[in-house]
């Protein structure tokens, strides 16, 4: 089950823990949640859950949560954003109104996560976790590797397409060798500069092959069945990881609004689940909460695989 943020859904230990639907919880956790001031972690809330989900036999899949989809969410600790060291800590992402980007408003916050001196206490986050719960968790993923600062116009300080793939390879193997026993999964859905059928094909590619060259898990958020943009990027690669890496995806808000475009019907739980294992073959499926899907789509279904 995902729940993301929303630690306060463990309370309900019916929906998780009793009905024998669930392996475990996917949480996301924040990076100014476990490090409130330089180089002092606090993971009691890590700690709290895992020895909830441990009480019921359920395994922890944490999320490494560097990026907001509202303004008012900025998950860079203080440090990163007041020291000058690290040029702001985080960027600003934007919405485009269309492909011209002439029109956009401010969609939230990204870590700066290909700027060398931001990427050094990123490690020695991972570290610290690392240290605390590899091989106690089942497996560690980061956050989608989508970031929406447009083609030209908006970069960052400091950034561009092939500084940020680069980055973003240097820390999902930072991560595999933090977690050398539990499964690491890097979300790799869209790459900015990498959009295909656009934009360059390699950007995508290369994290996809670094990730199997590292036996790095390969998932990202949204379980589409067919959907053509996400069959065009990232779940051409999560289909050929399969016998490679374990593979994820995961049901998160909004998921059960999509048109199956086999069917031209509402997607429904049993198209997911049917192209999650049939088409991807995929080796985790996280579960979100959303209502009223949850509990009118996603529970029954579930409940008629058991013993299958």
């Amino acid at each position: 089950m995902f729940i993301g943020m929303d630690r306060e859904q463990l309370q309900d230990t019916a929906k998780w823990a009793t009905n024998g639907l669930f392996e475990g919880v996917q949480i996301a956790y924040s990076w100014n949640q476990l490090e409130h001031e330089k180089d002092k972690y606090d993971f009691s809330i890590i700690k709290e859950d895992l020895a909830l989900l441990q009480q019921y036999s359920k395994k922890l899949f944490i999320q490494v949560q560097d990026v907001s989809f509202q303004m008012k969410w900025n998950f860079a600790p203080a440090y990163l954003r007041n020291d000058t060291t690290y040029h702001g800590g985080t960027n600003k992402q934007y919405r485009f109104a269309d492909y011209t980007e002439k029109e956009y408003t401010d969609l939230g916050w990204v870590v700066r996560r290909w700027d060398t001196a931001v990427q050094e206490r990123l490690h020695k986050l991972y570290a610290a976790l690392g240290k605390k719960f590899d091989g106690i968790v089942e497996g560690i993923n980061t956050e989608e590797t989508a970031v929406t600062f447009g083609k030209k116009n908006l970069h960052p300080p400091g950034f561009s397409f092939v500084q940020y793939k680069d980055a973003f390879i240097e820390n999902i193997i930072a991560l595999k060798a933090s977690f050398p026993n539990s499964t690491v999964m890097v979300y790799a859905n869209f790459m900015p500069g990498g959009y295909m059928p656009y934009e360059d094909p390699t950007l995508l590619k290369v994290v996809y092959e670094a990730a199997w060259k590292y036996n790095i898990a390969v998932g990202g958020p949204d379980l589409f069945p067919y959907k053509k943009e996400h069959m065009q990027n990232s779940y051409q690669f999560i289909k050929q990881s399969h016998n490679k890496v374990p593979t994820a995806l995961a049901v998160q808000d909004g998921n059960y609004e999509y048109i199956n475009p086999k069917t031209n019907q509402s997607v429904t739980a049993a198209d997911i689940y049917d192209f999650a294992m049939q088409e991807l073959q995929l080796t985790y499926i996280f579960w979100g909460t959303e209502q009223p899907y949850f509990d009118r789509e996603t529970v029954p279904f579930l409940r008629s695989l058991k013993g299958r």
